[in-house]
């Protein structure tokens, strides 16, 4: 049988719901996925949805157990949460929180046989929606991706959960969202396979580009009403373009610089408290000048992300061009296998030092011109 022959293919989850008061239907659009859900939150996130997850449970005739998620996706919690899932001789597993409860559900889920859905409480990442998970050591180091055969069985997004939580859950959701065109216009450009396991669709690269005019016309809007916790057409935009726009094009429109240059940052300690994409937003800028982009463009996404409140230069995610670190980023952003080999051309390390190297200056620039302030390291305050 030839297995070489190009495919083109998309993925999705089986169902996506978003809206303000979602999380008080999640029984009405579980119980035709399964009869006895185990739900992994953390504490906090538990705190402030709890009490509408169980209401909307028992209204729906389905039985409330929730297991607490210890905090990294890692080999070990994932371990763990494949033994409770036997225990609790659940048939569906939800996720209710943020990217690392999520991606540790859908592992665990996968390893036990038996669905998953993910009920994201911010839209800072597109991983409520993907059938991959990132696994960290029990330290916060990238460690692997996991593939799943599937994507969740439902996403369901509540907006005004979302707009509750604090703003720089959305900035960051949109940093890894940006990454989403730019990096597909790379993969659509060499032809090279995306994440669902084939070459780039018209659809997944559409979606992609969809994304990113989304979240320019409506994030900056967005964000001040998420900072009065209202939703507003434009928050909701934001929210499926973070969440499900940026889900289905990175998965079926595909990964390239941005994210790689992400999983090398993660080789500097001083970038493991800065959300992920925060640090997504580093590998864009850093892809733009690999790929010598226009610096009119290069400029306006500077500008634009940084008015976002993202990290724009090296100092604001502890890091400057002097870091010794810099070597071990380029190192493990281009190891085989990493999607920086989807980029139209090749790229070594020493040519992403340089433009890692490059976007300080850069950057700096940009911002005494369009008048935005100074940047400050705020690894500590996330």
């Amino acid at each position: 049988m030839p297995t070489s022959l190009p495919i083109r293919t998309v993925i999705s989850p089986g169902r996506y719901v978003q809206g303000p008061g979602a999380i008080t239907r999640l029984g009405e659009f579980l119980a035709p996925i399964g009869s006895k859900p185990l739900i992994v939150a953390d504490d906090v996130v538990w705190g402030f949805v709890g009490h509408d997850v169980e209401a909307s449970l028992t209204a729906a005739g389905l039985p409330v157990r929730r297991e607490k998620f210890n905090g990294i996706p890692s080999a070990g919690e994932i371990d763990r949460l494949v033994a409770v899932i036997a225990d609790a001789n659940a048939d569906v597993v939800v996720a209710v929180g943020g990217g690392s409860t999520i991606d540790a559900v859908k592992s665990s889920g996968f390893l036990a046989g038996i669905r998953w859905v993910t009920v994201p409480s911010v839209a800072s990442t597109d991983a409520p929606t993907s059938a991959l998970a990132v696994i960290y050591t029990e330290d916060g180091a990238f460690e692997e991706y996991r593939f799943f055969p599937r994507n969740p069985d439902l996403v369901l997004v509540d907006s005004q959960l979302v707009a509750n939580a604090p703003a720089a859950f959305l900035a960051a959701g949109v940093g890894d969202a940006l990454a989403t065109w730019l990096e597909a216009r790379a993969t659509s450009r060499s032809n090279s396979n995306t994440m669902a396991g084939g070459l780039p669709t018209e659809t997944g690269t559409a979606l992609a580009r969809l994304s990113w005019d989304v979240l320019w016309e409506n994030a900056l809007p967005a964000l001040d009403a998420v900072r009065d916790h209202v939703v507003t057409p434009a928050v909701e935009k934001v929210i499926e373009a973070n969440t499900l726009l940026s889900g289905l094009g990175f998965e079926s429109g595909g990964l390239a610089a941005a994210h790689a240059i992400h999983n090398g940052l993660t080789a500097a300690p001083q970038t493991h408290g800065l959300a992920h994409g925060q640090k997504v937003n580093i590998g864009s800028i850093t892809q733009l000048v690999l790929e010598g982009a226009p610096t009119a463009d290069i400029r306006d996404f500077i500008e634009f992300t940084t008015r976002v409140g993202l990290p724009t230069t090296l100092t604001e995610i502890g890091l400057d061009a002097d870091s010794a670190e810099l070597d071990q980023v380029a190192e493990l952003a281009t190891v085989p296998g990493e999607t920086i080999h989807a980029m139209p051309f090749e790229v070594r390390p020493v040519e992403v030092v340089a433009a890692l190297k490059s976007i300080e200056r850069l950057a700096r620039r940009v911002r005494t011109e369009a008048k935005l302030p100074e940047p400050v390291a705020y690894v500590a305050h996330h």
